[in-house]
């Protein structure tokens, strides 16, 4: 079994994680999402679905899915229902990550294992990974891309109040990628951050 080399991609809100995946992805690696994972497992036909239905209430219910906005906003108003959901999700994930990473290794025919995983210091996981890789923006840059993508503006003062500060993430990662310019200044990062890591 070859054993691919595992990078995380953290950062804060709206910093441009997914298209530093993206870019990954096209230059051969296979590329996993934490935030799809949690949408996955939020499944109210899983085991895992129906504890946090049982957990949160029926209301959390939208067209018989699990509305994970309506989960989010819920739990992010209460640090003990924020604790309890993040006890259930964070080890299912983690778990997820690592038979990804293990079918993905099988293959063979990938150059390395990407996870965005935006909370990685957060849980502890820093530790599961070869290479972490911050992906820092502007304040100004992250709230206008995150109103853009349809969220409230208090959303992003929510989901950051339980974040490490960027610059601390970067601090504390083997690489940070500054993303204030373009998605083609963005793609020459990546690109040369690729060459960097597969030479160690």
């Amino acid at each position: 079994m070859l054993k691919l080399k595992k990078i995380a991609i953290t950062g804060g809100v709206a910093s441009g994680k997914t298209s530093v995946c993206q870019f990954f992805k096209e230059l051969g690696a296979y590329t996993v999402n934490a935030d799809a994972i949690v949408h996955e497992l939020l499944n109210p036909h899983t085991d895992l679905g129906q504890q946090i239905i049982r957990q949160f209430g029926l209301k959390n219910l939208e067209n018989g899915q699990i509305s994970r906005r309506i989960l989010a906003d819920k739990a992010f108003k209460d640090q003990k229902l924020l604790k309890k959901l993040e006890e259930y999700l964070h080890p299912a994930v983690l778990q997820k990550i690592e038979e990804l990473y293990t079918a993905a290794c099988n293959k063979g025919t990938f150059s390395s294992f990407v996870v965005e995983i935006p909370l990685l210091f957060e849980i502890g996981a820093e530790k599961d990974y070869d290479v972490i890789v911050a992906v820092l923006t502007d304040e100004a840059n992250a709230r206008n891309r995150f109103a853009q993508a349809g969220f409230q503006k208090t959303e992003y003062d929510l989901r950051m109040s339980r974040q490490l500060k960027p610059e601390k993430k970067a601090a504390q990662s083997n690489y940070t990628i500054h993303n204030n310019g373009s998605l083609e200044d963005l793609h020459g990062e990546v690109v040369k951050l690729n060459r960097i890591i597969h030479k160690q």
